[in-house]
């Protein structure tokens, strides 16, 4: 069956034999089933025909190679559990395109039928982004190893960050890819594959000068919904979206997908996977930074938007999901101040006040009377965090007027219970004045109501500051035989 190996459909054929609902925490630090930290930054999930299983694909990035470690695949039954495959494309020192000095970024796979193979294609390039290139690599498994082919500019043109696309009702392939930041450039281009998915053989359409990147298409039954990115480097930006009848256009206006200033939940737009289970079908939005979110579509106003829950049931084989309950914990009422720390005034708060001045180890709040389980359990931490100076969405916007550094994130410490030989760093990245966000960690709590949670200052590479804390949100751990991400 040629639908069930799409890039972006989940056939209902193929959920058969999966497991019931998974937690989903956007923004988690995602473990494999051999509890390592999960590393496919910017990547895509394939299914494969033979099994169902779901395949994700992604830039394997660890300390001090942020750049060209090749890319990692993993497999799993249910959206939730996955299992390490290693690396599907390794770099190879002194190769021309794929050396660990390369650029190998946004990688995508596609079944071709057609050559009863698997195909990765990947924005290829240097180190200084001077080629804009689409990389090409091939498979008789869909978990590799991948061999290169070529790296090619596609149809002459230049290739940013790239996108794919697989239409569910004729099967037909589609490269979404930025020709680049330079004045020639700054459009994105819909170009078709040929037959066997091994080039591309005609540009569909072409978003004129809008110099967005990073796209991706949902496709619904009436519409085509096309999300990009602003241009923003490795910044959060507000993603937006155009909606038309057909991939040739013509195509909307574009529109926000998220609150505005939210910068699409601290994301930037990075794939779209359509699951039709059997009882409804869902689309998730995936984001750069492991941000997996629910796609609402609203046909009859022509738009869609992405919605935002710390925690959420999805059910892969029915298709189904819920937003999992949590108990709140206000700074206002549920926390104390120690150091320097303090609370103040914030009509934006969730009850009028905000815990500020947070700063090393002498400045720190802390969370008391937080009734536990005894067991892991994934609390969201809401938090505002202004370094950014409101840099907006503009391409090579500065970060203040008098020569300042990027600062992507604060960098907070979390102890539990005083337990300070074991201390979580939480990840808070910048925010938008009067913008909260929220940020999950897997904690152990205590059974009963006693838990104290304390959060100190980091060190980012710059300060030790912590971002200013609204509230927290505790949430009820998975059933025993279900594995939290």
């Amino acid at each position: 069956m040629a639908l069930s190996s799409l890039l972006f459909t989940i056939a209902s054929l193929l959920l058969a034999g999966l497991s019931t609902a998974k937690y989903i925490v956007p923004g988690g630090r995602w473990h494999d089933i051999d509890g390592k930290l999960i590393s496919a930054h910017a990547g895509c999930v394939t299914v494969e025909e033979a099994t169902g299983k779901f395949w994700l694909f992604g830039e394997y990035k660890i300390e001090g190679q942020t750049e060209g470690g090749g890319v990692s695949v993993y497999s799993s039954d249910d959206l939730a559990t996955w299992e390490s495959h290693g690396l599907a494309l390794a770099p190879v020192k002194g190769h021309a395109y794929i050396a660990p000095s390369n650029i190998i970024q946004r990688p995508k796979v596609v079944y071709s039928k057609a050559g009863d193979e698997y195909h990765m294609f990947w924005h290829a390039d240097n180190s200084t982004y001077g080629l804009l290139l689409q990389g090409f690599a091939r498979s008789p498994n869909i978990s590799g190893p991948y061999t290169f082919v070529s790296a090619t500019a596609p149809m002459g043109n230049w290739s940013q960050d790239f996108g794919m696309f697989t239409d569910y009702k004729d099967g037909r392939s589609y490269s979404l890819y930025s020709n680049g930041d330079r004045k020639e450039g700054r459009d994105v281009y819909i170009a078709s594959y040929n037959n066997d998915t091994t080039g591309l053989d005609k540009v569909i359409h072409r978003f004129d000068k809008y110099d967005l990147e990073a796209p991706g298409i949902i496709q619904t039954e009436k519409s085509y919904f096309a999300l990009m990115s602003h241009k923003t480097g490795y910044r959060p930006n507000n993603v937006v979206a155009f909606r038309a009848d057909s991939l040739a256009g013509p195509w909307s206006q574009p529109f926000m997908v998220a609150p505005l200033n939210t910068r699409t939940f601290s994301s930037q737009s990075g794939f779209n996977l359509r699951i039709k289970g059997s009882k409804r079908t869902t689309w998730l939005f995936f984001g750069k930074v492991d941000i997996w979110l629910p796609v609402d579509i609203d046909e009859q106003r022509k738009s869609l938007s992405l919605v935002w829950n710390d925690v959420y049931d999805l059910n892969a084989k029915t298709g189904e999901w819920a937003a999992v309950e949590g108990k709140s914990y206000s700074a206002a009422t549920s926390a104390k101040t120690n150091g320097a720390a303090f609370k103040q005034e914030a009509s934006f708060a969730s009850h009028g006040t905000i815990a500020t001045g947070i700063y090393g180890n002498d400045s720190t709040v802390t969370f008391e009377g937080i009734e536990g389980t005894g067991q892991p359990q994934w609390v969201s931490f809401y938090y505002q965090n202004t370094d950014d100076m409101g840099y907006g969405d503009q391409p090579g916007g500065s970060p203040d007027r008098i020569n300042g550094t990027w600062q992507l994130r604060r960098i907070a410490s979390v102890v539990v219970n005083g337990n300070t030989s074991k201390v979580e760093s939480l990840f808070q990245r910048d925010t938008h004045k009067g913008i909260i966000l929220s940020t999950p960690l897997l904690l152990p709590l205590d059974k009963g109501r006693n838990n104290r949670i304390t959060v100190g200052g980091l060190f980012n590479g710059f300060d030790y500051k912590g971002a200013d804390l609204d509230r927290i949100v505790v949430y009820p751990p998975e059933k025993a035989s279900r594995r939290a991400r």
